[in-house]
């Protein structure tokens, strides 16, 4: 953390502003001065410095107006009261305003950089603070999502009825297709918008550390807990809490998860205490729960009080015409970001329509990506995408509707995932990152697919 700041003093003893300047300046800090509190206010607005040492006896506009208007301008400067003996009470009323701190007149050079240091470090906090605030409240994206299709403006519309409500909302679709922007969406339409939305990866975590993310834990519940942790419920207090992968999470966590929703209510693991809160859940899932629950998999009350609204979120393949307005503006935003001016050729467009799209925008995105990166003209041409995405084009020939296995069968499900697994693992070489990311599912994930199909080699 930096020790220096931008520093206006302000005082109307010549003697006293001169010394105490040319002291700052010595320390490193960058200093201006002003004789009064209207020259201060003056310099403010022109400058905005991160401190300001005010007196608070001064000819016109006194110290405490001037610490007003300058809080006024802008709260973020951090305010010293300068102050003799006789106006501690006003001192102490400055604080009340929105001072930081004060000291007394003299003021030893040591103490007045002891509470420069603090300012400095409350507002680097305060900073942080505004950063995570907006990295939780995540902004309205309405303008982003493309797409025109029917399909696709039904599933919006039901956003925007579903929104302002404060109803459990399941959103359903395949890896890739959308699900966490709809949930932002979601709460960008509610009344929690200012407040947080909290990510849980439910399929990331192991099932121990999910429990304790998800509802905290309290000091000595288990082995390395060396002290009480609040949840992810208590973090989105006020906002929402969006479930990313709920068909993941076991039949324990299920439980649990079940008395939240019911009575807004939950432990600490290993404490005893009731925490209440006030929270929307939002959750996503790309797996059929419906299934999961007649398997005995997934519990049915919780699947009933999970899906009071489903949003269904359609596939890439589903939406027509979205698939070129989609990788056009891929292609635009990728421009923007590195300067070019790259366009889409007519081959590559056709093996963009051709493609059947398994990991939907997701895999979209990164196609189009890759095309940009590898593509040394102006124009991204079919040989410019994965081999994935352009085999049938480049082959001159339509994709068959699903690929066949020995004997002419078609394949079962198990063998087409198999089947795809092994293609994103051959295109990115046998990185598993990349390919989990075209597959869209986590890294984890995928090692448990590999593991059960004995594809690890």
């Amino acid at each position: 953390m930096k020790n220096t700041a931008s520093i206006l003093l302000v005082d109307d003893d010549a003697a006293f502003r001169n010394v105490m300047a040319g002291e700052l300046r010595r320390l490193g800090h960058e200093v201006v001065t002003a004789s009064s509190g209207e020259e201060a206010v003056a310099q403010v607005e022109q400058w905005e410095p991160e401190v300001v040492l005010l007196d608070l006896r001064l000819p016109g506009m006194d110290g405490l107006e001037a610490l007003k208007a300058i809080r006024g301008h802008n709260a973020s400067i951090e305010v010293i009261m300068l102050t003799g003996h006789g106006s501690i009470d006003s001192a102490i009323e400055s604080i009340r305003d929105g001072a930081f701190d004060y000291v007394t007149k003299p003021c030893p050079l040591d103490e007045i950089q002891i509470r420069v240091q603090r300012a400095i470090e409350r507002r680097a906090l305060k900073q942080r603070t505004s950063l995570l605030e907006r990295a939780l409240t995540p902004p309205d994206q309405a303008a982003s999502f493309l797409g025109e299709s029917p399909e696709f403006r039904r599933m919006l519309h039901l956003v925007e009825l579903v929104g302002p409500s404060d109803s459990t909302v399941l959103i359903a679709g395949e890896t890739g297709s959308g699900k966490e922007r709809v949930a932002k969406l979601i709460h960008a339409r509610s009344p929690r918008k200012a407040k947080p939305f909290v990510v849980v990866d439910c399929a990331a975590l192991q099932e121990s550390l999910l429990q304790s993310e998800l509802f905290g834990h309290e000091r000595g519940a288990f082995t390395g807990a060396d002290k009480a942790k609040p949840g992810l419920f208590e973090v989105a207090h006020g906002g929402t809490i969006f479930l990313d992968e709920i068909g993941e999470i076991s039949q324990a966590t299920q439980v649990n998860l079940l008395r939240v929703l019911d009575t807004s209510a939950f432990r600490h693991l290993g404490g005893t205490s009731e925490i209440r809160v006030d929270v929307r859940v939002l959750a996503a899932t790309n797996r059929d729960l419906r299934t999961m629950v007649g398997k005995r998999l997934f519990r049915e009350d919780l699947f009933y009080r999970m899906s009071t609204i489903t949003v269904e979120v359609p596939p890439l393949r589903k939406r027509g015409g979205d698939i070129e307005l989609l990788a056009r503006r891929f292609v635009k935003t990728l421009n923007e970001r590195y300067g070019t001016g790259k366009v889409l050729g007519e081959s590559a467009l056709e093996a963009l329509r051709g493609h059947g799209w398994p990991g939907n925008v997701r895999e979209l995105l990164h196609a189009v990506e890759a095309a940009a990166v590898v593509c040394e003209g102006g124009e991204i041409r079919a040989e410019h995408l994965p081999e994935s995405v352009r085999g049938a084009a480049l082959a001159g020939v339509a994709a068959p509707a699903a690929p066949l296995v020995d004997g002419g069968q078609f394949p079962t499900l198990v063998e087409l995932e198999v089947m795809h697994i092994r293609r994103a693992l051959e295109s990115n070489h046998g990185h598993r990152g990349n390919a989990a990311r075209i597959l869209g599912i986590s890294e984890r994930n995928l090692y448990r697919k590999l593991k059960e199909y004995r594809l690890l080699g």
